[in-house]
C-alpha cells in the first residue's frame, strides 16, 4: 500500500458509486447559493471512508494536506478522519507529545483558514477531536476568535470544539460562545448552538441548562431553542419556548 495521498484517492475511487452522487449533492446543499455550493462528490459513504482512513492511519502530514486541498469532498473528509485518528493517539499518550499535538492542531487550523474544512460533516467529524482536547487545559481565546469570524465554518468549529469540554464536565465556554452567537441566524449555527446547549443539559446538569435558557431564551432563534429544549419534559419545554 502506498503511504500517500495518491494511494488514498485510488482506494476511494474503487469504492465510489457515481449513482449516489446526486443524492450526496442534494444532502450537502451543493446547489448555487447553498452553503456547499460547487462541492464535488464521487459517491463514497462515510463508513467506507472510515475503513480507508484506518488503513492509512500513519499517513504523513504533508500527504494529509494534499487530501485536504482536494476539490473532492470525500478526499477532504478522509484526510480529516486520518488526522483525527492521529490526534487521538497523540492526546492519549501517557506522556503527551506536545510537539506532535501542536503539529496536528497547526495543520488543522491552516486547513480551516484556507477554507478546506467547509461543510458541516467535515466540522463535526473533527473539531471536538482536534481543537477540543488541545484546548482543554489551555486558554480558549482561539475559540472566541473563531466565533467572531465571517466564516460560517469557523464559527461552527468554535461551537463544536466545546463538545470536548462538555464531555469533561465544563459548560463555561459553551455558554460564553452561545451568548456571543445568540443573534447568529445562520441555520447551521442555530443547530450547532442548540445542540451543544442540549448536551450541557444531558451530560452535565439539566438545571444549569434551564438557568441559561431562562436568561437567554427570549433572544434565541427558534431553531436553536428547539434543539436546546428537545430533551426537557414537555411542560418545561413549552414554558421556555413561550419566552
Amino acid at each position: 500500500m502506498t503511504r500517500s495521498a495518491v494511494g488514498v484517492r485510488a482506494e476511494l475511487a474503487t469504492l465510489a458509486d457515481p449513482a449516489d452522487v446526486p443524492n450526496l449533492q442534494r444532502f450537502f446543499k451543493t446547489g448555487p447559493g447553498e452553503y456547499g455550493a460547487g462541492d464535488v462528490f464521487v459517491g463514497v459513504r462515510v463508513p467506507a471512508q472510515r475503513r480507508v482512513a484506518k488503513r492509512f492511519a500513519d499517513l504523513p502530514l504533508d500527504q494529509i494536506d494534499e487530501l485536504l486541498d482536494s476539490a473532492v469532498h470525500e478526499h477532504r473528509l478522509t484526510g480529516l478522519l486520518i488526522l483525527v485518528g492521529q490526534a487521538g493517539r497523540a492526546f492519549s499518550l501517557r506522556r503527551p507529545d506536545e510537539a506532535a499535538q501542536q503539529r496536528i492542531v497547526d495543520r488543522y487550523l491552516a486547513a480551516l483558514r484556507r477554507g478546506r474544512v467547509n461543510n458541516w460533516d467535515l466540522v463535526d467529524a473533527s473539531a471536538e477531536h482536534i481543537l477540543g482536547p488541545w484546548l482543554l487545559d489551555r486558554p480558549r481565546e482561539l475559540l472566541v476568535e473563531l466565533a467572531g469570524s465571517e466564516s460560517l465554518w469557523e464559527r461552527r468549529v468554535a461551537l463544536l470544539s466545546t463538545f470536548a469540554f462538555i464531555k469533561a464536565g465544563d459548560a463555561s465556554t459553551t455558554f460564553a460562545l452561545s451568548e456571543r452567537l445568540l443573534d447568529d441566524r445562520a441555520d447551521l449555527i442555530q443547530k450547532a448552538l442548540g445542540w451543544m446547549l442540549r448536551e450541557v443539559g444531558k451530560r452535565i446538569d439539566r438545571d444549569l441548562l434551564v438557568g441559561f435558557l431562562d436568561e437567554h431564551a427570549a433572544g434565541m432563534g427558534r431553531t436553536a431553542l428547539s434543539y436546546a429544549t428537545e430533551h426537557l419534559d414537555p411542560a418545561e419545554r413549552a414554558r421556555l419556548r413561550k419566552l
